[in-house]
């Protein structure tokens, strides 16, 4: 029987969708997270974010604003963003979305050549990826950083042998390495920039085709079915 290992706790439900295939599950979270107080600052043009904790982290702050104005003004501006789950939590919460990329360069990029004149803050958590920033610096656009949430390593030495293990962030693979071995063993990965950070460990990668935990998880089956055939 395969058996499979998740860095993050799954519902119910997502657990029933693996053991109902076959296939044993365990689980840990591999990171945590804390959000940090900041003063959100509403003269920027857009808000750019790249993961859904910065979305909360950012609604947060708005809750902390002192006046009814500040926080219309707050939400009244449009936001780019990485990921359709990050996409999702701001519209659920009446943002205007101008742009949403599966990766923070796709998404650098496309503000250089369409908003490069305009100004941004890019809320974002204290392990943010430097693609996004360094695109940014290299072609002037204007923006500054805030730091919404900070990620902390959950370290643990995990016992049992794993055929696959299931990513959801790079900072995730970064915790699971750092006292785990994956080599031999195939990571599932939500996205490009964790399958990256994967490769460094493993030669065996599986992107999951939609940036969301269940499309990871149905990669697993799949994949492991297909083995099996």
């Amino acid at each position: 029987m395969k058996q499979l290992l998740s860095t993050k706790f799954l519902t119910p439900i997502q657990k029933e969708t693996v053991q109902s295939s076959g296939i044993r599950l365990a689980e840990y979270n591999a990171i945590n997270i804390l959000f940090k107080e900041f003063v959100l600052n509403t003269d920027f043009d857009h808000y750019i974010f790249t993961s859904q904790n910065a979305v909360r982290g950012f609604l947060r702050a708005i809750d902390q604003l002192p006046l009814p104005n500040k926080r219309e003004t707050a939400l009244a501006k449009s936001c780019f963003c990485v990921g359709q789950k990050t996409s999702d939590l701001l519209d659920e919460n009446g943002l205007k979305i101008l742009k949403t990329e599966r990766n923070s360069r796709d998404l650098a990029l496309f503000i250089v050549k369409y908003y490069k004149n305009d100004t941004f803050l890019f809320i974002c958590g204290n392990r943010r990826r430097a693609e996004l920033p360094d695109v940014l610096h290299e072609h002037a656009v204007r923006f500054e950083e805030r730091i919404a949430y900070e990620t902390v390593y959950h370290t643990q030495k995990i016992s049992g042998v794993f055929d696959g293990v299931l990513f959801f962030s790079p900072s995730g693979v970064h915790s699971f390495v750092s006292m785990n071995s994956l080599k031999g063993i195939t990571a599932f990965c939500i996205g490009e920039t964790t399958a990256a950070e994967a490769t460094l460990f493993t030669d065996k990668i599986v992107v999951a085709e939609s940036q969301t935990i269940e499309s990871v998880l149905q990669s697993a089956l799949t994949h492991f079915v297909s083995k099996q055939e």
